[in-house]
């Protein structure tokens, strides 16, 4: 038996429930968990409600209190890997020293997208993904009376909601005829949409932009496609995220085609295509039983469930991973839960509401062929397991039973 560790490569939710669980299930050897990060693992969700806020404060972003890692992990912070060898099972780190693995996890997660607008590099012009980077949006926002936002995905949404709440100005830039539409659709993203602008927020829709302005090589505002210029004290980048699969790469591994939304190729059990090295979290694209297509999916809860699924199945579990996809968000007096998947707008042939939309308290279902693909409750509570029941039913209730799902 190697006396290599297991180690963890990453810093978010995926490899912190992945050390836990590998703990939980009895594992008693080395584990090693490397970050780029100087912190711990922690979680990302909050950076962009009310940590963004300042309604909560760091301790929060840690799931797990740093003496269980004094005792159950050696934590690497800082020490980005920077190279993977797997035929020497071994890690380069950095800092020029490697690092030997008997079982490798990779749970690298995502990095904001940029895309190459002028005056992307003025000051006021922000990214958000680390807690560093939710800290200097936090500070800036104090300061900021007008925001501009580019892109309308669940990051430009949740920061639009969070600094509405906070008294500032917003502009959101968006390509969709709605927001949120290529997870919702326009239906529901009417419903998002609709949101916002009755708490003010100056939705442009189906709108590029070009440029950010700049004076003094600070940011002062937006120009787009079409030459109109809206001023702004902070701008918000928030057009995607782009899965980190640089060691994958680097190491030769398989990954999905752009199609199924890229990352890395993994089994049921979450094993990629080198020996003794598995994936979760944001990377892993997961063959997945209930939509016969790989999934890969950038949210809470999937971070949860893979990570501990990948330390089971590095323990020796053979189980196949099966989770729906899982994500929640809340903005304003808007609380959503959503499980499912849906590939695109043109994916689903209806959407059926059970409720009011107009009261903002429902339950929608994409369906599709006879089948609900996705369903999301809406300021309604406790509701994901008879959804997820229906998900998975050979067929699907009839549009009027849906509409009456109580």
């Amino acid at each position: 038996m190697s006396s290599a560790p297991h180690v963890i490569v990453g810093g978010g939710l995926a490899a912190s429930k992945a050390a836990q669980t590998f703990r939980e299930e009895g594992y008693e050897g080395d584990l090693v968990i490397v970050t780029g990060e100087a912190h711990r693992p922690y979680e990302r969700p909050p950076l962009s409600k009310d940590y963004l806020r300042g309604e909560a404060d760091r301790s929060a972003l840690f799931t797990v209190d740093e003496d269980w890692y004094d005792r159950h992990a050696d934590v690497r912070t800082g020490s980005p890997a920077t190279g993977l060898d797997p035929g020497a099972r071994r890690l380069a780190l950095a800092d020029g020293t490697a690092l030997e693995y008997a079982k490798l996890l990779l749970a690298t997660g995502s990095s904001p997208l940029v895309l190459p607008f002028p005056g992307a590099d003025l000051r006021g012009v922000h990214l958000l993904r680390t807690v560093e980077q939710s800290e200097h949006l936090a500070a800036a926002l104090k300061e900021a009376e007008r925001v501009a936002i580019v892109g309308d995905g669940w990051i430009g949404m949740e920061v639009a909601a969070s600094a509405r709440q906070m008294g500032r100005e917003v502009t959101v830039f968006g390509l969709g005829a709605q927001p949120l539409e290529r997870v919702l659709g326009p239906e529901m993203g009417l419903v998002f949409g609709k949101l916002h602008t009755d708490h003010g927020v100056d939705l442009r829709r189906r709108t590029q932009v070009a440029k950010i302005l700049g004076e003094e090589g600070r940011a002062v505002g937006v120009e787009t496609k079409d030459g109109e210029r809206v001023d702004a004290d902070l701008v918000l980048l928030a057009v995607g995220a782009t899965p980190n699969t640089g060691l994958a790469v680097a190491a030769g591994l398989e990954l999905r085609g752009r199609e199924f939304g890229g990352g890395v190729a993994v089994d049921g059990r979450l094993r990629t295509s080198g020996a003794d090295i598995w994936a979760a979290g944001d990377i892993a694209s997961v063959p997945s039983p209930r939509f016969g297509r790989p999934v890969r999916v950038e949210h809470w809860q999937t971070a949860i469930d893979s990570g501990r699924h990948a330390a089971r199945a590095m323990l020796g579990d053979d189980t196949a991973y099966d989770k729906l996809p899982y994500f929640f968000t809340d903005q304003y007096d808007l609380g959503m839960e959503y499980t499912g998947f849906v590939a695109g707008p043109d994916a689903y042939d209806e959407v059926v509401v059970s409720g009011s939309v107009e009261s903002l308290e429902f339950v929608a279902f994409w369906a599709k062929d006879g089948r609900v693909l996705a369903g999301m409750g809406v300021n309604t509570w406790d509701r994901m397991g008879e959804v997820e029941a229906i998900i998975r039913a050979e067929k699907a209730p009839t549009t009027e039973a849906l509409q009456s799902f109580r």
